[in-house]
């Protein structure tokens, strides 16, 4: 895996924060899907960053989401079973 360098690094950001805006609008829109609505700024992300990066990235937005959802809407505790 190639390093980047501080103007890659900051391209590489700079997508993956404009792909994810724009997933976030998609998905507040409740209209589109937002990896259809999205895809051009995907593709640019997937080829301003390595690989890795991106898996990186799209597990930490699936659990960055996760955690707000379990903010915003609670979540119901799994019953304990008595011995």
């Amino acid at each position: 895996m190639p390093h980047l360098n501080k103007e890659e690094r900051s391209i590489c950001w700079k997508s993956r924060d404009d792909y994810w805006k724009c997933l976030d609008k998609a998905e507040a829109s409740k209209q589109l899907d937002p990896e259809k609505a999205c895809q051009d700024l995907y593709q640019v992300f997937a080829s301003k960053c390595p690989g890795q990066w991106v898996k990186h990235f799209e597990r930490k937005r699936k659990f960055e989401v996760f955690k707000k959802r379990i903010v915003e809407e609670g979540f119901e505790p799994i019953p304990e079973e008595k011995k």
